[in-house]
């Protein structure tokens, strides 16, 4: 720890002619200190001083647990709507937890079997990212999202799930089934079929393939977390 500052001044006590001297000197982190000191005159009459240092001590870091790291980071995106309620320095709050978390990250989370399962979608750092036009500034006018759902099925499939209400009344999805591939230890890469529109009795299928590369930064029984080609963060919380 590098050394604190401190002020040291000595107080004259019981003289007159005496002129009070503050010092500034580095010393080592330490509680308040007070010093007595005997001084003489040249008329060799003794004077008390009382030397006050004031020193302050920076407290050490202290690592939260994955536990506690995983409520904070649920509790700031919570009631969020995925990300697009929250501020800059809200989002600013959410990416430091999730860097905490992931030192705690297991080694080689593409095999843990953890992955597997139903997953909410509870939070982007660009809210537009999943459910790409269906979650845009213009379609969230009339567009209300219920279900954000990825499902990781062994060994390797992906079924990903909008479900909406349009104007308040008309329900519908998209969905999206994709093959998964692992890259390395840490990216996976899904290459997704053309997406399927269910609305009211219609259904159709729209588009081309699409692929998307991610990278998981943290995975436990209660919440995976992960990183865009693009940088994105996004918060999965499993479903019970």
């Amino acid at each position: 720890m590098a050394a604190s500052a401190s002020s040291l001044a000595i107080l004259p006590s019981g003289f007159r002619g005496s002129r009070t001297k503050i010092f500034d000197l580095r010393s080592r982190p330490t509680n308040n200190l007070v010093f007595s000191v005997s001084s003489s005159s040249n008329s060799r009459q003794k004077k008390s001083f009382r030397v006050l240092a004031s020193v302050s001590v920076s407290d050490p870091p202290v690592r939260s647990s994955p536990d506690d790291l995983v409520a904070s980071i649920l509790s700031k995106v919570t009631e969020s709507d995925r990300g697009v309620l929250l501020k800059k320095e809200e989002h600013q709050k959410v990416a430091e937890v999730a860097q905490e978390l992931q030192k705690y990250c297991v080694n080689e989370p593409v095999k843990c079997p953890l992955i597997f399962g139903d997953w909410d979608v509870v939070y982007c750092s660009r809210p537009t990212s999943p459910g790409g036009g269906y979650r845009s500034a213009f379609a969230r006018l009339f567009l209300k999202t219920n279900e954000m759902i990825q499902a990781i099925e062994a060994p390797d499939i992906v079924k990903n799930r909008v479900a909406f209400s349009a104007f308040g009344f008309l329900d519908g999805e998209v969905s999206l089934k994709g093959k998964l591939k692992a890259l390395n230890e840490e990216w996976v890469q899904v290459i997704f079929e053309p997406p399927e529109l269910k609305v009211g009795g219609l259904e159709l299928r729209y588009g081309g393939e699409s692929e998307v590369k991610l990278r998981i930064t943290y995975i436990d029984d209660k919440i995976r977390l992960g990183k865009g080609s693009k940088g994105s963060l996004f918060v999965f919380q499993r479903r019970n």
